[in-house]
């Protein structure tokens, strides 16, 4: 009798197994359609503002080998020149810029660097007052201004194929030794729900500022720039809609210096980037915690033709800021040429929130000295909450890597929030150092 209902325990898992919907064939058919059409639809709803042929040119006494000082005021009168006039482009020449002071884009206006053009920012904090609202590591506060940043603008853009540089290195990565007592302020205060305009940093909290951060607005393009030396995350659009980033070459060189971070945004291109970066090269997010719940997520992303290299984290991840939700996200030929994990969806129970409908093919890596893909729900800053991520409808395709130093593949679902419906088809690895892990994962479709 013992026998007998064991045998018929597994024929029932037999048949389940049989009559699920997410097979091979069904999964494969599922991503070739998606891949069809919603790209396309990304396509469609992105597009490039369009600026009058109109430029604002900076003029100061610069050349290649003397620094124009103090050029804030300039550069900041021909933006506000650009925007008051009908919008247009504002060309800094080839030459070298020091702004004492961050910059803020208004609409109808593309700040321009020529080739040649160097824009290096100063690092005296005083001069990033007043406090302007950002979302700082996923939650929403005010704090010192980003070096260039946008509040609620439309048609903005970025371009040329210039330099600018935030001198992360010389001073401010000595403020993250600082930072912690000001981000566990922070997130309590988004767990409490404070309202947003009682959560004030800025002097005396350490709370560094990104590069580039613009802040609800529409109709954005980043193109052909440098980007290096971030104080913290490098391009970071906030409730963004209808965003072009694109042939950006990005690097850093210390902790939290991601290079691209979708935030909370919908309908964003990230095409034909050269990203190196010591933490996450690109990372799409969707806020933190509580504060984040109710908040619009991240949806419709395509990233194409990337190369990504992260000295100590990821190259392609989602999390672990994704309370408010990511779906619709398309990655396509990439090449990782080295990171700790390759592909890293991470979270932990204190965000809730979800990810869905996920679609990678023909990724090309060299060297993950972690994983190649990671689903990661025991992330770092766990503070005792019971939320957990759902995670469901994975679709990777045509994935190739030559070593993993541990194990290729990582699945750590919970028993309660288990991992749904991954396809992995045409994974390749050549080397791996451990066996794979998968935990708590339902409808795992290999072929």
């Amino acid at each position: 009798m013992k026998i007998q209902s064991v045998l018929l325990a597994l024929l029932a898992l037999a048949l389940a197994c049989h009559t699920t919907r997410f097979t091979v064939k069904n999964a494969a058919r599922q991503a070739t359609r998606a891949w069809e059409t919603q790209p396309r639809d990304i396509l469609r709803n992105v597009r490039p503002p369009v600026f009058p042929p109109r430029d604002f040119h900076v003029s100061l006494e610069t050349n290649a080998d003397s620094w124009a000082k103090n050029c804030r005021a300039a550069i900041q009168n021909a933006i506000d020149a650009c925007h008051e006039g009908g919008g247009g482009r504002v060309v800094l020449p080839a030459g070298n810029y020091l702004s004492d002071g961050p910059l803020q884009l208004k609409s109808n206006v593309r700040l321009h660097l020529d080739s040649g053009a160097t824009l290096v920012f100063d690092t005296l904090p005083g001069q990033y007052l007043p406090l302007v609202k950002v979302r700082w590591e996923g939650t929403i506060c005010w704090n010192y201004s980003p070096l260039i940043y946008a509040f609620q603008q439309k048609n903005i853009a970025l371009t040329g194929e210039g330099r600018i540089n935030g001198q992360s290195l010389s001073y401010w990565k000595h403020w993250r030794a600082l930072q912690d007592p000001a981000k566990k302020r922070l997130r309590q205060m988004g767990n409490d729900l404070v309202p947003e305009n009682e959560r004030r940093f800025g002097e005396g909290w350490w709370l560094r500022p990104s590069l580039i951060e613009f802040y609800q607005c529409e109709n954005v393009l980043v193109e052909g720039l440098t980007l290096e030396q971030s104080p913290f995350w490098t391009l970071h659009p906030v409730f963004c809609k209808n965003v072009t980033l694109r042939r950006l070459r990005i690097t850093g060189g210390y902790w939290n210096d991601d290079g691209i971070d979708p935030d909370s945004c919908e309908d964003v291109l990230i095409e034909d980037c050269d990203i190196r970066t010591y933490d996450d090269a690109i990372s799409i997010k969707a806020g933190r915690d509580q504060d984040a719940w109710g908040r619009p997520g991240s949806r419709r992303i395509l990233v194409r033709r990337c190369t990504l290299r992260s000295e100590k984290a990821n190259a392609l991840c989602i999390g672990s800021e994704l309370s408010g939700g990511v779906e619709q996200v398309f990655a396509k030929n990439c090449h990782i040429s080295r990171s700790r994990y390759g592909l890293n969806f991470k979270t932990n129970n204190d965000r809730g929130g979800y990810v869905q409908h996920v679609f990678i093919r023909d990724v090309q890596a060299d060297t993950c000295w972690e994983s190649l893909l990671f689903f990661q729900t025991n992330y770092h800053s766990y503070r005792g909450g019971n939320f957990p991520t759902r995670f469901s409808d994975f679709f990777l395709q045509n994935i190739d890597c030559h070593i993993v130093d541990s194990s290729a593949i990582r699945m750590n679902g919970l028993p309660d929030a288990p991992i749904q419906r991954v396809f992995l088809q045409n994974v390749r690895v050549k080397q791996a150092g451990r066996p794979d892990v998968l935990e708590q994962v339902r409808e795992l479709v290999l072929d």
